[in-house]
């Protein structure tokens, strides 16, 4: 059975995964585009971000009952990494290097900080 608490603690979650395929998509989807013109790109990407704001905005809402405002964004930052991965790989056919795993890796160890760090 799924209890209220467990529905405050990954609805906002779910909510900004799928915000984040919608602006990762606004942010770079239209770089396979490259022939279209920059006015259209930069329409198109404003109309797939107006969804991304319908997504967004209610897990931060939902979310903050439960979750502070540099926890939401850690959230969101790691949600933004795990789809710009796939994203980059599936979709621009762009290879991730070891360079970009360390640098990644760097980003979860200050997650890891935000929410369990042993510094306080």
């Amino acid at each position: 059975m799924v209890t209220p608490a467990f529905t405050q603690l990954v609805l906002p979650v779910v909510l900004l995964s799928i915000s984040n395929v919608f602006m990762t998509w606004a942010w770079y989807g239209h770089l396979n585009h490259k022939s279209w013109p920059l006015w259209a790109a930069i329409l198109i990407s404003w109309g797939i971000a107006l969804v991304e704001y319908c997504f967004a905005v209610p897990a931060n809402r939902y979310g903050h009952a439960v979750y502070s405002a540099a926890e939401l964004k850690t959230i969101q930052e790691v949600i933004t990494l795990v789809v710009f991965c796939g994203f980059s790989v599936w979709v621009l056919k762009e290879p991730l290097t070891m360079n970009h795993a360390v640098g990644f890796a760097l980003i979860f160890a200050g997650a890891f900080f935000i929410f369990k760090g042993p510094l306080g």
